[in-house]
């Protein structure tokens, strides 16, 4: 179909990135999806309709390559999911340097790094999505907690920003989306809703920003969240 739209999911092996394509694939959209070891889970959707490539966002030759293997693709929506908690409930001084380091490059420097790759396979108006989290709220801190794990969405956000106003003459759109408190193996047990009400959400929200410039920070339900 001429106007079937067509997603990128950067990190779509399990939870919330599988969820997404599944809910896709559903409102049927084509779908390319990434995984960065075998899942079992994109496996068995097995539809014409989704292509599975295999990267690591944070390996840039993977990220090239793959690149040149989509170079027939153009997408209206790239999202990239690919994110880390490691040691989330440790505070900073707690845990080590190369660690912390390594959360801030995985959720916050390889998302950008891997959009600017990318951005000559996104269709015109096209949509710029990223996995952030309401726990990159400066101004909506008022618990703690988590602390190396806001700090690499915080600096996403900023990032994202930064992003959206160099490439502004372009007319794509940017959005950082909170999934909501997913019960997932990052969000727990205990969490608020599950993964089918998120990416419900999210994907609802996604269709209804489709053509719209400028950079937004949202969650599931579509409401715009304090920087």
């Amino acid at each position: 179909m001429a106007d079937q739209k067509n997603a990128l999911i950067v990190g779509a092996s399990r939870g919330l990135g599988l969820g997404l394509v599944e809910t896709f694939l559903q409102r049927g959209w084509r779908v390319t999806a990434t995984q960065r070891s075998p899942s079992p889970g994109l496996a068995a959707l097995a539809s014409d309709a989704l292509r599975v490539e295999t990267a690591d966002i944070d390996d840039d030759s993977a990220v090239s390559s793959l690149h040149e293997k989509l170079s027939g693709e153009r997408y209206d929506l790239i999202f990239v999911v690919a994110g880390v908690a490691t040691q989330a409930h440790d505070p900073l001084h707690a845990v080590p340097r190369d660690v912390a380091a390594q959360v801030y490059l995985t959720n916050a420097i390889s998302p950008i790094r891997f959009a600017e790759t990318f951005l000559d396979r996104l269709a015109p108006t096209g949509l710029v999505a990223f996995m952030s989290s309401i726990l990159g709220s400066v101004g909506l801190n008022e618990s703690g907690g988590w602390e190396n794990y806001r700090a690499s969405k915080a600096a996403l956000n900023t990032l994202a920003r930064s992003f959206e106003i160099r490439h502004r003459d372009a007319g794509f759109g940017v959005m950082l989306m909170h999934p909501g408190w997913v019960r997932t193996e990052m969000g727990g047990a205990d969490a608020d809703i599950d993964v089918g009400t998120s990416v419900t959400g999210m994907t609802h929200v996604i269709e209804s920003h489709l053509g719209q410039a400028g950079c937004v920070y949202v969650d599931y339900t579509g409401k715009t969240l304090d920087w």
